[in-house]
C-alpha cells in the first residue's frame, strides 16, 4: 500500500473510497466495535483522537470539535488524520494491550516497510529535535503526552483510546548524530496495518512542528 498520503492524488482517491465504504455501514455496529457512542439524534459518533474530543458525522463523514479552542486540531486540518480515523471506524475495534511496547520492525510487515518508517518518522524526529530537546518536550506536553524515563527525553501519547505510542530521543554531539526510537503499544497490530503506524507517527510529528 502507498505511504504517500501527503500527495493530493494519492490521498484524495483512497479517502473517497473509504467514505463510500463508511456510508454502507451500520452505525450501531461501528459503535459496538469501537466503543464510540453514537447519537441517533445528531447522527454523530463522539470520538477522541490525540487527546481531543470530536463529533464524526454519519453517514456522511464530517468532523466537528465538541469544544472550541485555539489549540491543535489535526483531525480537522490533516487529511492523513481523517484517513486514519475513517479506516478505524470502518474496520477497527477496541483492543487491550498487555503493557508491552513493540518496535516498528516487530509489527507485521514492519520489516518490509522499515526503510520508509525510519526516514519518514524516526530520522525526521531525530533531526528535527535532536538539538532542541526542550522544544521536543514542550510540543509533546502540549499534546497531552505523559513523560516517561527513556533516552534524553521520552513521552507516551494516546492516539486512539488505549492505543499508545512512545517517542524517545537522544541528542546529538560532536561524535554521534541525534537518534530516536518510536514504540507502539502491543495492541496496535490487532487493529492497524504497518502503513497506519507510519501515518499515525507522521500526523503526530506534523502536529508537533505546527505547535
Amino acid at each position: 500500500m502507498d505511504f504517500a498520503y501527503e500527495k493530493d492524488n494519492k490521498e484524495r482517491v483512497p479517502f473517497e473510497h473509504y467514505k463510500a465504504e463508511y456510508e454502507k455501514l451500520n452505525p450501531q455496529d461501528i459503535s459496538v466495535r469501537t466503543g464510540y457512542p453514537y447519537s441517533e439524534e445528531t447522527g454523530c459518533f463522539t470520538v477522541r483522537f490525540l487527546g481531543k474530543e470530536y463529533e464524526i458525522g454519519f453517514p456522511e463523514f464530517t468532523v466537528r470539535r465538541t469544544q472550541e479552542d485555539e489549540t491543535y486540531c489535526p483531525l480537522l486540518s490533516m487529511n492523513a488524520a481523517q484517513i486514519l480515523m475513517i479506516r478505524y471506524l470502518i474496520g477497527g475495534c477496541r483492543a487491550s494491550g498487555t503493557g508491552k511496547f513493540l518496535t516498528y520492525r516487530e509489527a507485521p510487515w514492519g520489516e518490509v516497510y522499515y526503510r520508509q518508517f525510519n526516514g519518514r518518522c524516526m530520522m525526521r524526529l531525530a533531526f528535527s529535535y535532536g538539538s532542541r530537546i526542550g522544544d521536543f518536550c514542550s510540543a509533546l506536553e502540549k499534546l497531552g503526552a505523559k513523560k516517561i524515563h527513556a533516552g534524553d527525553a521520552g513521552y507516551e501519547i494516546e492516539v486512539f483510546d488505549q492505543f499508545f505510542i512512545r517517542f524517545q530521543i537522544w541528542a546529538g554531539d560532536d561524535e554521534f548524530p541525534p537518534s530516536s526510537q518510536i514504540l507502539f503499544s502491543d495492541n496496535f497490530p490487532a487493529v492497524f496495518h504497518a502503513e497506519d503506524l507510519v501515518v499515525a507517527c507522521d500526523v503526530i510529528i506534523g502536529t508537533m512542528k505546527q505547535l
